[in-house]
């Protein structure tokens, strides 16, 4: 079902942190930082994942992101939902049932056997397609989805995901410049500042962690 009404854009930001806590899917560790992926090491982690897991929570969720797409893209903006390889896939499936359009998948790479497809599901030439993911750090991850979908004949023009570093400042140029707008509920700052009003973590913590996201590359720089 179409969601028809929904809160602030800042309203929804503050409750879309508050479940983030409530479920303890962010992590806060200045003094033993976590290592990324990249090798690099941060005193924040956030698993989106878990989100899959809560009913409430989930059900909420993709209410927000479907009106956040709608309003800021428009209402018949999109022809096909597409999922990134693995955590975008539920969410996506998720915004495909509440905007009642075909759901697709991208694949990270092709599977190396049989047509070698990276795209499963149906689409086609001409389908304007949202890509959901769970988040987005530098938006450099996102490409390569994109590039897939553009390569069957569809359109990829906005990506939407339920949390957004915002701390890294290319990355809204690097989407920007392929031509994808990015769509987001909320971010590190507005997980800080619930994390602050409710009392989630020490004040040593968080001004650890308000450290890091005020110059990630310098915090990173004097810890490697």
């Amino acid at each position: 079902m179409i969601p028809t009404s929904y809160p602030t854009a800042e309203e929804m930001a503050r409750l879309t942190a508050r479940m983030l806590l409530e479920i303890k899917a962010v992590h806060f560790n200045p003094a033993e930082p976590y290592t990324l992926a990249s090798g690099l090491p941060s005193p924040t982690y956030i698993d989106c994942r878990k989100l899959i897991s809560y009913p409430r929570i989930r059900t909420t969720l993709m209410d927000f992101l479907t009106v956040t797409v709608m309003r800021n893209a428009g209402f018949e903006a999109f022809d096909n939902i597409a999922g990134g390889e693995t955590a975008g896939i539920p969410f996506a499936a998720l915004v495909a049932e509440r905007m009642a359009l075909p759901m697709t998948y991208v694949r990270k790479k092709p599977k190396g056997y049989g047509k070698g497809a990276r795209i499963e599901g149906d689409m086609s030439e001409g389908q304007r397609v949202l890509l959901v993911e769970d988040l987005t750090t530098d938006g450099g991850s996102k490409l390569s989805f994109v590039d897939a979908i553009r390569e069957t004949g569809a359109s990829c023009a906005h990506t939407a995901v339920i949390f957004y570093y915002d701390i890294f400042p290319e990355t809204e140029k690097t989407l920007g410049d392929h031509g994808v707008a990015l769509h987001h509920l909320c971010t590190w700052w507005d997980v800080l500042a619930e994390a602050r009003a409710s009392g989630a973590f020490d004040e040593a913590t968080l001004s650890g962690v308000e450290a890091f996201l005020s110059d990630p590359r310098k915090w990173q720089a004097d810890r490697t």
